[in-house]
């Protein structure tokens, strides 16, 4: 009973749809592209820019031309960033040939890089940071992590398994990492640091991660009551000045080594950029013992 009706309602969107995409502005024609800036620019040298936008191709594998691009994908931070390049060149007096080269030589003409599992190693700071393995492991894994991460849950199970897959041969050393966006990561971090001060780093660990959706002061204090700790000492480390400067001092070192979100873990000084599940985990781990050996 409602066919013709609804057929009609199709008919109408399909004309409408077509309307505003013949509607829509052509990238070869448009002379003000989103985000190109052609401030400055004489009226020969705006001709100029837009030549070289309507004819070469952006570099983010999109197959479409920069003006394009910029029309059909404005988030595109390769065509924006090579139509500043080659802008910036017209801009400074360059010719047409000079501006593409000068664009070709900027780091936007090189496009998206392969996805690499290990980033270039970085050194680390890591004396008094909780270990779990041999000192004499050839491996050495450096974890940041915050204990309200959901992430970093998971990744608890994940690494213990990896430790488990090559006893002997991998130490893992964590640090503290914890996000704003976190609001009981912080005190969560220093209850760790204080558990470490009275060799309980690793029961705490546990126990702030079981709870990790309920965490509150009192209850930390409550965990740490139940790890047997030394309460008075305890309370004290919590919220001293020194604690906190662990802390800092944790963060400190995973925003130089590029830390930029949780769990971030590190091989031998090198950031692992793959899944933490020993199946994906393996080959790199076994390639780096053969490299150690």
């Amino acid at each position: 009973m409602h066919l013709p009706a609804r057929g009609t309602k199709i008919a109408a969107y399909c004309v409408l749809g077509a309307a505003l995409l013949l509607a829509q502005p052509d990238w070869r024609t448009m002379v003000d592209l989103p985000a190109v800036d052609f401030s400055g620019l004489s009226p020969v040298k705006t001709r100029a820019l837009l030549r070289l936008l309507r004819n070469h191709g952006c570099p983010c594998g999109c197959g479409m031309k920069v003006a394009e691009c910029r029309v059909k994908d404005p988030g595109c931070s390769w065509s924006k960033g090579l139509a500043a390049a080659m802008g910036d060149a017209i801009r400074a007096g360059k010719d047409e040939n000079e501006a593409l080269e000068a664009a070709k030589a900027s780091k936007w003409a090189r496009g998206p890089q392969p996805h690499k599992l290990l980033d270039e190693p970085v050194t680390i700071p890591t004396a008094g940071a909780p270990v779990r393995g041999p000192a004499g492991a050839v491996l050495t894994l450096v974890e940041f992590s915050d204990f309200q991460c959901p992430y970093c849950s998971i990744a608890v199970a994940k690494l213990n398994a990896l430790l488990e897959a090559y006893p002997g041969k991998i130490k893992l050393i964590f640090k503290q990492f914890p996000l704003d966006m976190h609001s009981q990561a912080a005190v969560a971090a220093a209850a760790a640091i204080a558990a470490h001060r009275q060799g309980k780093f690793w029961p705490m660990h546990d126990a702030l991660f079981a709870h990790r959706r309920e965490l509150s002061r009192p209850l930390i204090l409550a965990l740490a009551r139940t790890a047997g700790l030394d309460m008075k000492r305890f309370a004290v480390d919590l919220d001293s000045a020194e604690t906190k400067t662990t802390v800092a001092r944790d963060v400190d070192d995973g925003d130089r080594a590029g830390v930029e979100g949780t769990p971030s873990v590190f091989i031998n000084g090198r950031k692992y950029n793959g899944d933490l599940d020993l199946p994906a985990i393996r080959s790199v781990i076994d390639e780096e013992l053969k490299k150690a050996r």
